[in-house]
């Protein structure tokens, strides 16, 4: 399972604000294979946080290299593999 932690540089959220409705699509994609188990923007808005499941970390850097919010070139995903040890969610088993 990963952690999917997106950063957005300074001053980018004008740029993003435009490629909502496709990133919007990107995500809807990887929701609907269940790669991607949740979603949420961070607060403040400074980035999003995404829950993947169901693949590697190759995988993972490919589907991650396909968010349209990229194209900007000031907005990074960091990456982190976890293994939950405990859930209180439906639907994620550890």
């Amino acid at each position: 399972m990963f952690l999917l932690l997106l950063h957005y540089d300074d001053g980018v959220l004008g740029e993003l604000d435009a490629l909502i409705p496709e990133h919007y699509a990107y995500v809807d994609r990887h929701m609907e294979a269940g790669t991607f188990l949740l979603t949420a923007r961070r607060d403040p808005r400074v980035g999003g946080v995404i829950l993947a499941d169901g693949t590697d970390r190759a995988r993972i850097e490919e589907i991650t290299a396909e968010d349209p919010f990229l194209r900007t070139g000031r907005v990074r995903y960091e990456i982190i593999a976890i293994e939950p040890t405990r859930s209180a969610l439906a639907g994620i088993t550890v």
